[in-house]
């Protein structure tokens, strides 16, 4: 096979991935059909656990001693803020109503708000409590009792703890402790149950996490994921009604979108059940993760603790969660390439240069630099191709009725001139994963929400766009705008295929010329950090190209 047809079929390799992630986004790990059984691999690590909530153990009594709980007859909202976060909670059902985190805005305006991600149309809350066959009475609709007089609490130096009480007509009294650290997203929640009741007590206590599905996405994920026998499963809301039911060991449950998620982590190696439900016309998703209380005689009492972690993407503080929280965090087949170019970008940006943008350029330059070898050689392939063009027409032409013949005077031919038309092409394949894993990375890591790069590129995690336009263009994403960046990527791709060897048959000529017209659209839509990569990777490319093309002229 010539040279050619293989520089062409990589481009059509690139453009059938590209398109491939646009319309079925890999999954992490395949589903089971409903069911997937306990794994015999225990938990290495637990770090929500006893010593993570030491102060919640000294404020709860270590007897089976039943507290005089008084009922509130009114529902009371209670703010929690520290240097992160905003926090709501109700004293019905003592749930979170709300968070917003303090970092982050919902939109790149000036003037926009602080990002919630508790959807307002979950009005009752989430991180509910509750039984599976509602063995206690009135829990539904209880009032909890807060331990503070006043509506709002402010965590500034020390951790600090709100804890509601509640008690049943038969007299089991529920306690919820919610611990607040002032660095960290990490909320530890401990659930204690004392049976003041002349029966025993036995069900499964039901931990509720919910919320509703805003963000739509082909290439990033969007919906619940469970870390159960250490395997991150994401499942597409599409499967839910097959897949709806999962027990093992589950170390955490979520609900996550492109750059946030809402998690529920279990505090303890026992085995766990989770539930998942999906109204696809509201949107609306419910996860539930059900343990089993055993039996809990008359004046005895249970004790839960789970964590909960509400806040961004971001890798450093997801690792100091523990229990593996860190890999919801996954970049498909390129995550071992994907990761420690992250980690590159962000040493650029924290130790070169505060700007996003720029430290995309360095770390593609940097990477051009470690492949120039590869690229010369590529390079150099190509222009002894250009050199041979006429004689491969020559041949064309005369044996243009013979194909069998016309590739045998080909390889003798290439074998004459001692060129491989094979050598041009493997140092590109070679360069594939990396931009495979360049484009994951940049379209899912949340540094580059909302980060500026100059002018009017103020978000390098949307498509670029010059004015912003008050009338629709089909195919753009809203804003609508002149992609000013995606152009000048398109106009390299026009220059490097010029500067490339020019193609003997016509029909394929033709079709590699409008390659770039082509990768042009389908970069429309694309954030800006991507578009700048590819930019930049193509400048480089073409000064390469140049360079070897005068030297062995």
């Amino acid at each position: 096979m010539e040279q050619r047809n293989l520089f062409a079929a990589i481009f059509l390799t690139i453009l059938v991935y590209v398109v491939w992630f646009q319309l079925f986004p890999p999954k992490k790990n395949d589903v089971p059909p409903a069911v997937k059984e306990k794994s015999e691999q225990s938990l290495t690590q637990q770090n929500v656990s006893a010593d993570k909530v030491s102060d919640i153990n000294a404020e709860s009594s270590t007897t089976s001693e039943i507290p005089d709980v008084q009922n509130s007859s009114q529902e009371k909202l209670i703010s929690v803020e520290t240097p992160l976060f905003k926090a709501d909670f109700s004293s019905l059902g003592a749930v979170m109503k709300q968070i917003q985190l303090k970092n982050f805005k919902e939109t790149n305006h000036p003037d926009s708000g602080l990002k919630y991600l508790i959807e307002k149309e979950v009005s009752q809350g989430t991180y509910g409590v509750s039984f599976k066959n509602q063995s206690i009475r009135g829990l539904e609709t209880a009032i909890f009792t807060p331990d503070v007089s006043e509506d709002k609490i402010v965590v500034t130096d020390k951790k600090q703890i709100l804890r509601f009480a509640w008690k049943s007509p038969d007299g089991i009294v529920m306690e919820r402790f919610f611990e607040f650290s002032p660095d960290s997203y990490l909320i530890t929640m401990k659930i204690i149950i004392r049976n003041g009741a002349d029966q025993p007590l036995q069900d499964s206590i039901v931990v509720n996490l919910q919320n509703k599905l805003v963000e739509k996405s082909n290439i990033s994920f969007v919906g619940p994921a469970i870390y159960m026998n250490k395997e991150v499963m994401e499942i597409k809301t599409g499967d839910i009604d097959e897949a709806n039911h999962f027990k093992g060991d589950i170390s955490w449950m979520a609900i996550e979108d492109r750059y946030f998620i809402m998690s529920l982590i279990s505090g303890d190696t026992s085995e766990s059940h989770v539930n998942l439900s999906f109204d696809e016309k509201s949107s609306y998703l419910e996860t539930n993760m059900v343990k089993e209380t055993g039996l809990l005689g008359p004046g005895s009492k249970k004790e839960w603790t789970f964590g909960i972690f509400a806040g961004p993407k971001i890798a450093s503080a997801l690792k100091n969660v523990g229990n593996d929280m860190d890999k919801i965090i996954d970049y498909g087949m390129f995550d071992i390439i994907a990761k420690p170019c992250l980690t590159l970008m962000n040493l650029i940006y924290n130790n070169v240069v505060k700007n996003y943008g720029i430290a995309i350029i360095l770390l593609t330059i940097l990477f051009k630099i470690i492949l120039w070898p590869l690229g010369t050689k590529s390079y150099k392939s190509m222009n002894d191709m250009k050199k041979l063009q006429p004689l491969v027409n020559e041949i064309r032409q005369k044996h243009a009725n013979n194909k069998q013949k016309m590739n045998e005077e080909m390889m003798n031919l290439y074998k004459t001139y001692k060129v491989n038309p094979l050598s041009g092409c493997l140092p590109l394949l070679v360069q594939m994963p990396i931009f495979f894993a360049f484009y994951k990375m940049l379209y899912s890591s949340i540094e580059l929400r909302h980060a500026p790069f100059f002018g009017w590129i103020t978000d390098l995690s949307a498509p670029d766009r010059l004015f912003h336009f008050n009338f629709i263009i089909p195919y753009f994403e809203p804003p609508t705008g002149i992609p000013v960046l995606t152009l000048l990527m398109g106009a390299s791709m026009f220059l490097q295929q010029k500067m490339s060897p020019p193609a003997g048959d016509p029909a394929q000529a033709k079709m590699m010329m409008f390659m770039p017209l082509f990768m042009t659209f389908i970069f429309l839509n694309f954030s800006s950090g991507l578009v700048l990569y590819w930019l930049v990777n193509n400048i480089v490319s073409i000064i390469q190209q140049y360079y070897i093309m005068k030297k062995y002229a």
